[in-house]
């Protein structure tokens, strides 16, 4: 049997590595490799937003961050959104197919709704699609990808000055903690994250900085005791 020919349609050549099946076998360099609970500040996420600028790119990936940030939306949840998954009279979010196929509703504030409504007027211009679509050339209107949405939210990171990993699930990661400090129950955030367990919640929170923690129990009040017992010889 012969050799694929290494040419595209335009005839220039190709790289083997984007034949079919060329990695099979091969694990892939991230695998086995766990990264901390480490999600950014909102003074991060606000920079971040600014960084993109105006115009269509930047209103996609501002209401993309309101969706992974403030609704807490895994990022392949949040690229399967249509325009009628949005509700913003009730401030509900359908994700149709989360992790495990399972259906949920999302809430989300009304300032990610601002970010979200802008990108909205705007997706009316395109063809009908997913929410987050490519915005030019001849697949526009079609699904943007994972990879292309977080290589966007590396760039404008690293332009932003921002010292650490930006990722969507960090935002994700951020949204549960930022719940917690407000006071939210574990089983409403659980709920809202689409998770089977409270133990994988928990997990989520690990990234409250330690010396939150230390201040928080440092500050709590003395102990009561009932007034009769202090009377007792």
């Amino acid at each position: 049997m012969s050799e694929p020919a290494l040419v595209d349609i335009t005839g220039r050549l190709r790289s083997p590595a984007a034949l079919p099946g060329h990695w099979a076998g091969c694990a892939p360099p991230n695998k086995g490799l766990r990264y901390p609970a480490d999600p950014p500040t909102v003074e991060e996420i606000i920079l971040v937003m600014r960084e993109a600028g105006p115009g269509p790119y930047a209103d996609r990936i501002r209401a993309l961050i309101a969706m992974l940030w403030r609704a807490g939306l895994r990022i392949s949840e949040a690229l399967a959104l249509t325009e009628s998954d949005l509700e913003p009279k009730t401030g509900s979010v359908l994700v149709r197919a989360g992790k495990g196929g399972k259906r949920r509703m999302a809430g989300m504030d009304d300032w990610g709704w601002e970010h979200v409504s802008r990108w909205t007027a705007r997706r009316i211009q395109f063809p009908i699609g997913p929410l987050f679509c490519i915005l030019a050339g001849p697949t526009r209107g079609r699904g943007w990808s994972a990879t292309a949405a977080r290589g966007e939210l590396r760039r404008l990171a690293a332009q932003a000055g921002i010292r650490r990993r930006f990722a969507p699930h960090q935002l994700r990661h951020a949204h549960a903690i930022e719940m917690a400090h407000e006071g939210i129950p574990l089983p409403i955030i659980q709920r809202q994250l689409g998770h089977a367990h409270l133990g994988i919640t928990s997990i989520y929170l690990q990234g409250i900085d330690t010396r939150e923690i230390v201040d928080t129990v440092h500050d709590r009040q003395p102990p009561v005791i009932p007034a009769s017992a202090g009377l007792r010889p």
